[in-house]
């Protein structure tokens, strides 16, 4: 049995902030501990922006390794960074679905 449960970045869009609840909800009762997005019930600023994104980098950097929420195939900029950085910095990177084959 290891020291401490393996800990799961999720990683997504925004506009699937059900999906990643949920999937944070499965993994947390799986064992695992969960590190997710930032969520807003505004709009936010380009520099909040930054400040999240950034903030969920070292987020990464916490994680044994990223999952990342993905209905239909869909990956948007800022995720498309998070998962470079994942496998930039030698994190497994595993997605709720699978991805378009000109990906």
């Amino acid at each position: 049995m290891p020291d401490r449960p393996e800990i799961v970045c999720i990683c997504g869009s925004t506009r699937f902030v059900h999906q990643m609840r949920e999937a944070n909800r499965d993994l947390t009762f799986a064992g695992v501990i969960v590190v997710a997005p930032g969520e807003a019930d505004e709009l936010i600023t380009d520099e909040q922006k930054t400040a999240l994104d950034a903030l969920h980098l070292r987020k990464i950097d916490l994680a044994d390794r990223v999952l990342v929420v993905n209905p239909g195939g869909y990956i948007g900029e800022s995720t498309s960074r998070e998962i470079a950085y994942a496998h930039a910095t030698g994190k497994p990177v595993s997605f709720t679905d699978p991805l378009p084959s000109d990906r």
